[in-house]
């Protein structure tokens, strides 16, 4: 079932409750990006960016596997050759040239080496694109605000089950109730939120980043991105996701009491079903939980 006929389904029944639409757009969609119990890898990578981060680290690992296997083998080869049973009149001499030029050496030309993959992906990430879909995110204690600039629409997304939306912050059987309304079970609990940022797949989504009161931190780890929100300044960040899906990221900057409980919610959707939301959004078809105000607050350049 694609997502636009479930949103046209809504709107032919005369929902209104966005809550209740995103109880009906799971259905299509697969959770990909969120934390596993006992995971200690990295989640499923759903951009390009993502899947640069994943070879260059599966890169660096299997060099540093490498120097560990030398020096620990140079280690016990010293131990068992050197040792004073085994050499009882040890050597005199204070230097080795040709060995100390190589110890030298080798490094750098490690570094050099990784430093030729990892500058390039680093660039990548900091060279924001012109994007398809612009959307401005507010950090604020302790939720997130969401303006879709070329669009006119904005909403406020709340953890469900946080305090503003009359949780406490426990999974209790209403908390459960909200989840399973929402379209989410109760292990999406701390990273579902009520309304969520929809994007379309295979698309450049610039994000700009900033806060109203303190330093947040906007983060999808499935798309490895991350940046700073910090009040006064905005910053940027794109991904281009190739998957659709439902993608959960957390605040990632200490920020007050709740700071655990701003999570961030992503759905990637086909280009037509993204068409479709928007323009039943901008009519007001779809309910936007929160409703705000576009935003005509502007910022220093973070330059």
């Amino acid at each position: 079932m694609r997502l636009s006929n479930v949103i046209g389904g809504i709107a032919s029944a005369g929902l209104t409750s966005f809550v209740a639409g995103q109880a009906l757009a799971q259905q299509a969609l697969e959770i990909i990006g969120q934390p596993q119990p006992g995971g200690m890898g990295f989640q499923p990578s759903g951009t390009e960016l993502k899947h640069d981060i994943v070879w260059l680290d599966t890169m660096i690992n299997y060099i540093i596997a490498g120097i560990v296997i030398l020096v620990t083998s140079l280690i016990i080869y010293t131990m068992v050759r050197f040792n004073r049973r085994a050499n009882p009149t040890p050597a005199r001499f204070t230097h080795n040239s040709p060995l100390e030029v190589a110890w030298t050496l080798i490094p750098i030309v490690i570094l050099v080496f990784i430093g030729a993959f990892s500058l390039p992906i680093l660039f990548k990430q900091q060279e924001i694109p012109v994007g398809d879909v612009t959307i401005k995110a507010t950090g604020n204690q302790w939720y997130w605000s969401y303006e879709y600039v070329d669009e006119g629409i904005a909403f406020d997304s709340y953890m469900i089950g946080s305090p503003a939306t009359g949780g406490a912050n426990m999974l209790t059987p209403e908390v459960e109730a909200q989840l399973k309304e929402a379209g989410y079970s109760k292990e999406q609990f701390l990273l579902a939120t009520d309304t969520a940022v929809v994007v379309p797949v295979g698309k450049v989504v610039v994000v700009q980043v900033t806060a109203t009161d303190v330093i947040h931190s906007w983060k999808i780890p499935a798309f490895g991105v991350m940046q700073d929100a910090v009040p006064g300044r905005t910053a940027a960040l794109w991904f281009k996701a190739d998957r659709e899906g439902i993608y959960f990221g957390q605040c990632s900057e200490i920020c007050g009491q709740m700071h655990a409980y701003m999570p961030i919610t992503v759905k990637v959707v086909s280009e037509a079903a993204y068409a479709e939301w928007l323009a039943k959004a901008k009519a007001g078809d779809v309910q936007l939980s929160h409703l705000a105000q576009p935003t005509e607050t502007r910022v220093a350049a973070n330059n």
